[in-house]
């Protein structure tokens, strides 16, 4: 409760002062004070941080996410006196806070799930340069490869996944991969004999500790992700180790080979697999969600693809050889709640190819069936059907590893691309 007022005295402090907010693109802060350390604190009170940074672009205030290599750019802020308001380009989450003298900040992380929305309080400290201090001096042993990781679930059953790890120094730096998806960036430090990496990009919230016990084995891991999730893992170096299988991928049903399926468009548009634009191509469906960060990536990669892609003359216009169809499983069945995060991903890559809402919720056990029942269930986000000229399923792609999971992210395109030559080059 006491939570609960602090929050609602901070939200109605916040609107007072944007009364008097003249520009939503004011300066956040004219002093020195130009970079943050940001702590988002779950509800168990274990904090997991990451860097930001302020820049001034054309006279106006930018912001930037730092995860190891990766920017993440917010343009959407804005100011009023000392409250800060903004919006991440991408996910249903933003930020409201309030700058103390002296360049900290306080206030709160909102975020938006499929439940109830996530009030998460925050503190920023000015020109904080590390994520992790490290406490235990120098590092041990250099943990730089490929792990084999086991991560023991809150029930007591094990999931697969391989760990990419590079450290240089203190300093770490990879990804978590397991059968359908990476944890994106992650950015940390090894110090002493453990570990501690963390990732924000705006809805993933990621915290990874571990002790090392020598330069083979990593014991005592503590996963901790999102707002309450918690898990335990282990890791033995393996240069050689393979990704795990998926259990039961997504497939054709016996006895299918089509699919067939009319949604509305972001304009509330219909548009059907079987309208004549689909017509003699090779089309590539995206199973996504606006929540779904590897769907984040694998918008960005599709997006550069169809407008990389030539067009040709056919019936006396010009049209794509290759066609993309986005399919989105939100959070909610509330279309305008809906078009509006999928229209974020839409600007953000100024994405060209019909991004459609399903109207059936990611988290529905019967999505499958109540929107492509061609299918066997759909288990994972992103999935990728391929589809040859005579409008036949010939491939579906159950993963999409982006560009922080490295060699993994090259395979991922290959792939893609390889499928989609090789169906262009067969004659209808």
């Amino acid at each position: 409760i006491t939570n609960l007022k602090t929050i609602m005295k901070q939200t109605i402090l916040f609107f007072l002062c944007m009364v008097g907010l003249v520009s939503g693109e004011a300066q956040v802060s004219q002093s020195a004070h130009n970079s943050w350390l940001v702590m988002l604190q779950r509800k168990d009170g274990r904090q997991v941080p990451f860097q930001m940074e302020q820049q001034s672009e054309n006279g106006k205030a930018v912001l930037y996410i730092i995860n190891a290599t990766e920017r993440i750019k917010i343009t959407n802020v804005q100011t009023a006196g000392d409250s800060i308001f903004f919006t991440m380009p991408a996910f249903e989450s933003s930020f409201r806070l309030q700058i103390l003298p002296g360049g900290n900040m306080r206030g709160t992380y909102i975020k938006g799930t499929s439940g109830a929305t996530q009030y998460w309080p925050v503190h920023a400290y000015t020109n904080v340069k590390d994520r992790f201090t490290a406490q235990n001096g120098n590092s041990k042993n250099n943990i730089s490869g490929r792990w084999d990781v086991s991560i023991t679930r809150a029930n007591g059953t094990i999931r697969k996944a391989v760990a990419l790890l590079e450290q240089q120094g203190n300093k770490l730096t990879g990804s978590f991969l397991t059968p359908s998806a990476d944890y994106r960036y992650l950015d940390g430090i090894v110090s002493g004999d453990s570990l501690k990496l963390s990732g924000f990009d705006g809805d993933n919230i990621h915290l990874f500790e571990a002790k090392i016990n020598d330069s083979n084995t990593i014991s005592a891991g503590v996963f901790y992700n999102g707002y309450t999730g918690k898990e335990t893992w282990t890791a033995i170096k393996n240069d050689a180790i393979a990704l795990p299988e998926a259990n039961e991928p997504t497939r054709l049903r016996r006895g299918e080979t089509r699919l067939n399926f009319t949604f509305n468009d972001l304009q509330g548009k219909p548009v059907s697999i079987n309208d004549e634009r689909f017509k003699n191509k090779v089309v590539v469906i995206q199973i996504m969600g606006s929540w779904c960060a590897n769907c984040l990536d694998e918008t960005k990669f599709l997006a550069d693809y169809y407008a990389q892609n030539p067009a040709r003359m056919t019936s006396g216009r010009r049209s794509k050889e290759v066609e993309i169809i986005a399919l989105a499983y939100e959070l909610t069945t509330d279309i305008k709640r809906s078009q509006k995060s999928v229209s974020k991903f839409q600007q953000l890559f100024n994405v060209q190819y019909p991004m459609l809402i399903t109207g059936v919720a990611a988290g529905d056990e019967k999505k499958t069936e109540k929107t492509l029942p061609q299918l066997t269930p759909i288990r994972s986000f992103p999935t990728t059907i391929f589809i040859d000229k005579k409008g036949n399923v010939r491939e579906i792609h159950t993963n999409f590893y982006g560009p922080a999971s490295g060699e993994y992210y090259i395979e991922s395109k290959k792939k893609f691309y390889g499928t989609v030559d090789k169906l262009l080059n067969e004659k209808l």
